[in-house]
């Protein structure tokens, strides 16, 4: 469960939301407090101007604390505070809870009690009269007011707003913690959903069923892979497919030969025919045959598993084309069929395994030669295209149908399906064709058009 991609993904996503909501709460928080400070501050500072104004006028006006209790009551549950009134000997003329009047009052020391003892200053008198001369300016104190904080549950209190506002937030968190939760659960199974499919479909796959395909309309990176997939899986089963007529092609290329010699040499055992040289010639046909296959074989598997060792250095393509003509020449002429070049003038050399493309222009020179007729012809050219020396093979033979076209490179595919000798050869030269091209860094492709012909094609890097 720890190691589950679901588990790991719940926890990613969790956490980044988490930590982005705290982080936002944080600071939500610290900005609105210290907002509200700020706000409580100016606030005590004009209730204590409104309170010592207050109470300097009463003094002013009365000229004594006489009454002053039910005053400062009114004040104290006005402001939500509690409020001590001493006079200027220190005594207690009005306490907001009534329960220190009358006696000496001693300030706590602690600082939570009492916010802010103020001197009271009697207020000042009224404007002066403009034909009488100004009243005397009266400084001296006539008593001292203590002013304690504001209650925690006073609605009014900018506290009990701050206290209020960080419930809120720690509200907030939690409930966006759970709706995190479960959208993550949701969006999880949502995302893994097509990965478990993908485990499913690959397991199946697995265990030989190539029939496994994903539907996803997804167009992001799940439904890539899901494409993905399935093209893999369509390869695997064209490559198995592919694997089982190879096995069925290499054991009917293997049983013609080994047939016939077996059937040669039970003839002789039986006396139903002599051990002359006409026998043993068929017998050494037959083996040369059986031999030549299993060569080709071992070299195709080479050239696959990109393990064939090439020989390469500098070479002349114009002389090795040369070389390759004249070899089927007179096989051609047997046939009845027109054999030419078409060379450009001065090639550059090539860096090349002259053995193995001459096994190359064999292999194409001798298929074109098996699928044209007399009156045929049959042209290879050779001229430089940018960095490479591109090589054509060229017939008007009977061509290649379209169905068949795209599979001529395969192992033992022949568009002859009758799997004469004539024609078909063993299904393996155009496939060795390929592999040796590639395996010198070139490529090769052909284009036929039933009835006018067929032109294959290969590149060879220049050398440098």
């Amino acid at each position: 469960m720890i190691h589950s991609l679901r588990f790991r993904l719940l926890i990613a996503f969790l956490s980044v939301i988490l930590v982005t909501i705290g982080t936002v709460s944080l600071f939500i928080s610290l900005r609105t407090s210290g907002e509200i400070g700020q706000f409580e501050r100016r606030g005590e500072e004009a209730q204590f101007a409104r309170l010592l104004h207050s109470l300097a006028r009463y003094h002013f006006e009365q000229g004594d604390w006489t009454g002053i209790q039910a005053k400062v009551e009114e004040m104290g549950s006005l402001y939500g505070r509690r409020i001590v009134l001493t006079d200027e000997n220190g005594v207690v003329v009005a306490d907001s809870q009534g329960d220190l009047i009358g006696q000496p009052y001693q300030p706590p020391s602690s600082e939570e009690a009492l916010l802010l003892p103020a001197l009271l200053l009697p207020a000042l008198p009224p404007p002066p009269h403009p034909f009488l001369p100004p009243p005397p300016l009266i400084t001296e104190a006539s008593g001292t007011v203590y002013i304690g904080p504001q209650s925690l549950t006073d609605p009014t209190s900018p506290r009990f707003l701050s206290h209020s506002i960080t419930q809120f937030i720690i509200w907030g968190y939690l409930i966006g913690g759970g709706v995190a939760l479960a959208m993550t659960l949701i969006l999880s199974r949502r995302i893994l959903s097509p990965i478990k499919a993908l485990t499913k479909a690959a397991r199946r796959l697995g265990q030989g069923d190539f029939s496994q395909r994903l539907e996803l309309k997804d167009k992001g990176e799940v439904g890539e892979l899901a494409r993905a997939f399935n093209s893999m899986a369509g390869d695997l089963k064209r490559a198995e497919q592919l694997r089982r007529n190879m096995v069925a092609d290499v054991a009917h290329e293997l049983r013609t030969p080994l047939s016939n010699i077996r059937g040669y040499l039970e003839a002789v055992n039986d006396g139903l025919m002599k051990a002359d040289a006409k026998a043993i010639q068929s017998l050494n046909e037959e083996s040369n045959r059986l031999s030549r296959l299993v060569d080709e074989l071992q070299e195709l598997s080479l050239a696959e598993a990109g393990e064939l060792k090439l020989q390469r250095q500098a070479g002349d393509i114009s002389r090795l084309i040369d070389q390759a003509v004249v070899a089927v020449q007179a096989q051609a002429t047997a046939k009845g069929v027109s054999l030419s070049t078409d060379l450009g003038e001065e090639l550059p050399s090539v860096n090349i395994d002259s053995q193995r493309m001459a096994q190359v222009l064999h292999n194409l020179l001798d298929n074109a030669i098996a699928h044209t007729d007399h009156g045929d012809s049959i042209t290879v050219s050779a001229v430089r295209e940018g960095d490479c020396i591109e090589v054509a093979v060229t017939d008007t033979g009977e061509g290649i149908p379209d169905e068949d076209l795209p599979n001529i490179f395969e192992r033992f595919y022949r568009v002859d399906k009758s799997r004469a000798r004539a024609t078909g050869g063993s299904g393996l030269g155009l496939t060795i064709a390929k592999r040796l091209v590639e395996a010198h860094g070139g490529s090769i492709e052909a284009r036929s058009e039933p009835g006018k012909g067929t032109r294959f094609t290969f590149t060879l890097p220049v050398s440098p």
